[in-house]
């Protein structure tokens, strides 16, 4: 963004708290009929050769330029220490999502061999320390803002990597297909989520104390903007517009530089009686800045606590959630088996067990089990089903996940 630019946005009318709630509820719940799934996901980049070396992207753009093996039917885009990652529109067919997205991984991957550099599917960098490889105003001003709070904002920035699954956000109704109903479900669902997929057990080379050690590390940043959403307003909108208002500011921008302050929310910022007080543009994007583990944006919701997956089996968890929501069946069979999940425990409380347990801890296990066989059997495609059967009974009936292994052969 240029100077001029800046200057003419921050001349705009500054807000009070009413327009900005309004705003907010507006912006991030647009009622659509469910029916398409997104995916953004991501994959750390590793030297084969050399695994503490960390790849520089502009290197890796220009290599897969190079080699013509540039997303043809995806986006392409960089996470801050170097993590690549591919995303697709929303489409109506889990099946066009499975081809366009696999397609580039494939490309990507293999011209990626073919120079020493592979596509690491954990959830956290198994051996390197964090390090920023992009050096833009916004993760710049990210780093001093969570380094306020000590160093896991920079293992977050620069050493994690997650599979992103997008769902409609659903019609302004009660029951299932509606807004406030698909809220609900995608936070009961989360704990599941993390326990199931949990695939990053090893920081520095060696286990630590969590099966999703990249669940750990996200909660352990701004609790202001990366904790869950509080469930006790029915009204989503509601609730996201406080939790919104009452998140840090991560910049104010500015002509030449942002300014990063300290333990100001927005809701302060609008109070303030300042020169430069906020507006629509700056709520706008603030808005980028947060990251709860289900997060509105507008049409869909982004479901943000899965950890990576290797391979083609990023689709596993894009083609289970998609089920759980959208498969009438399978959403009646995962509210039934979430309820007592929920019924005396905290989403705190929830996430921890889900982090360090995952399935070894007996209630989410049962609720991972019949939420998984109701995905597995909601699946149309084939290949698709036999790839959510196969981790079901690899993984979930067994009580088992992929963090287990690792942790098996590291020790």
């Amino acid at each position: 963004m240029s100077d001029a630019s800046l200057r003419d946005r921050t001349a705009a009318p500054p807000l009070t708290e009413d327009t900005a709630f309004e705003h907010i509820a507006a912006l991030a719940f647009r009622p659509t009929v469910p029916a398409k799934v997104g995916a953004e996901v991501e994959w750390l980049v590793q030297n084969m050769t050399d695994r503490r070396r960390r790849i520089d992207p502009e290197s890796v753009k220009a290599l897969l330029g190079v080699r013509d093996a540039l997303p043809r039917r995806t986006r392409l885009s960089f996470e801050p220490g170097g993590a690549i990652e591919l995303s697709t529109p929303p489409v109506a067919d889990l099946r066009e999502c499975f081809d366009a997205l696999e397609a580039d991984r494939a490309r990507v991957g293999a011209a990626l061999g073919d120079e020493g550099l592979e596509l690491l599917g954990l959830g956290l960098d198994p051996v390197r320390l964090p390090r920023r490889v992009l050096r833009t105003p916004r993760y710049q001003a990210m780093e001093e803002l969570f380094d306020q709070d000590g160093r896991a904002g920079r293992w977050m920035m620069a050493n994690t990597a997650s599979v992103q699954v997008c769902v409609d956000i659903g019609l302004d109704e009660e029951g299932p297909r509606g807004l406030a109903g698909r809220w609900t479900l995608a936070h009961r669902l989360a704990p599941v989520l993390i326990a199931a997929f949990a695939n990053s057990p090893l920081r520095r080379g060696a286990p630590s104390l969590w099966r999703s050690t990249r669940q750990h590390v996200w909660t352990a940043i701004d609790a202001t903007r990366a904790r869950p959403v509080a469930q006790e307003d029915p009204d989503p909108r509601a609730a996201w517009a406080r939790y919104a208002l009452d998140a840090r500011v991560m910049a104010i921008r500015g002509p030449g530089r942002w300014t990063v302050p300290r333990g100001l929310t927005f809701r302060d910022w609008i109070r303030s009686t300042g020169d430069r007080r906020p507006t629509a543009d700056d709520l706008d994007y603030h808005l980028t800045t947060l990251f709860p583990p289900v997060r509105p944006r507008g049409a869909y919701l982004e479901l943000r606590m899965i950890d990576a997956q290797p391979g083609a089996d990023w689709i596993v968890p894009v083609a289970a959630t998609a089920a759980l929501f959208d498969d009438p069946a399978a959403n009646a069979a995962a509210r039934e088996a979430l309820e007592p999940l929920w019924r005396n425990a905290s989403a705190a409380d929830l996430y921890l067990r889900a982090s360090t347990a995952a399935l070894h801890d007996t209630s989410i296990a049962a609720a991972a089990r019949t939420c998984f066989e109701a995905a597995t059997e909601a699946q149309t495609d084939p290949e698709i089903k036999a790839a959510v059967k196969r981790f079901t009974q690899d993984y979930v009936t067994r009580g088992r996940t992929r963090a287990d292994e690792l942790v098996q052969r590291a020790t």
